[in-house]
């Protein structure tokens, strides 16, 4: 039996076909929301034949890059929400600087097991030393693990308390600050707070205290808190028992980095 002269060849009409299916595939895969996996149909599939790989190697290969451009858009929009200062990240943190800081010990704080025990992270030294780069790397390492992260400078901080003074409780342990699993508090200790602001801090510690990890940045030693707290010994005395029962200190001790950087330019 002849061909009828209008059909196509049997190896264009196979081809059709399949372009067809894979089409339908994409379209699929589109519904199910695996959209980079639908981008990456045609190109996984061509590589497939090249290589001679099998189905589920396909398979597996789509959805890694299903997932991995799903983590990299999670990554990139919790950091933005995080309100971490950009650019700070321990692979570009100059431990030769900073000899004072074990490069050992913060390689353990990367691996967040203190968040997940919900530790405080004290970190103390004078202005420069690199004591915000320290917990703001860390909490992009914990944005990368899954955690949620927040950054607050003090004065911030206590701004947004201010203004939730008068939300009632079950409305306010919602809120950002208290419910994150990673809260970075700024530049504690250049400024003495007022009765008023230092009880919202005590509030704050109170509610996070074996509910999330607190990292802490400060000028001042422990001895030096009650200044900072309205001269109230007392309720220093609360916040740092809270604070320091599970905790990781670090005391920075060195240059500062924004001198050095100045000395550069006097040269």
């Amino acid at each position: 039996m002849s061909t009828p002269t209008n059909a196509p060849p049997p190896a264009k009409a196979a081809s059709g076909q399949a372009h067809a299916e894979v089409d339908s595939l994409r379209e699929r895969l589109m519904q199910l929301g695996l959209a980079h996996a639908a981008e990456a149909l045609a190109e996984e599939l061509s590589e497939a034949v090249k290589h001679d790989r099998p189905a589920h190697a396909v398979l597996d290969r789509l959805l890694s890059r299903e997932t991995g451009a799903r983590d990299e858009r999670r990554v990139k929009v919790s950091l933005k929400l995080s309100n971490l200062p950009p650019g700070m990240t321990l692979g570009n943190f100059d431990f030769s600087f900073q000899p004072s800081i074990e490069r050992r010990q913060v390689e353990t704080l990367a691996t967040c097991a203190f968040i997940r025990e919900h530790c405080t992270l004290l970190v103390q030294g004078p202005p420069g030393v690199g004591k915000t780069h320290l917990v703001v790397a860390l909490g992009v390492r914990a944005i990368e693990q899954g955690f949620s992260v927040a950054f607050y400078r003090l004065e911030e901080l206590l701004h947004e308390m201010r203004k939730d003074a008068a939300v009632p409780p079950q409305a306010l342990r919602r809120k950002k600050y208290f419910n994150v699993s990673y809260l970075v508090v700024d530049e504690v200790g250049f400024e003495p707070m007022s009765r008023e602001d230092a009880s919202l801090f005590f509030r704050l510690v109170s509610y996070r205290y074996r509910r999330g990890s607190t990292a802490i940045t400060t000028n001042k030693s422990v001895k030096d808190w009650p200044g900072i707290l309205a001269g109230d010994e007392a309720m220093a005395a609360a916040i740092l028992d809270r604070l320091l029962h599970k905790s990781v200190v670090l005391n920075v001790r060195g240059r500062s980095y924004r001198l050095q950087e100045l000395e550069k330019v006097l040269k």
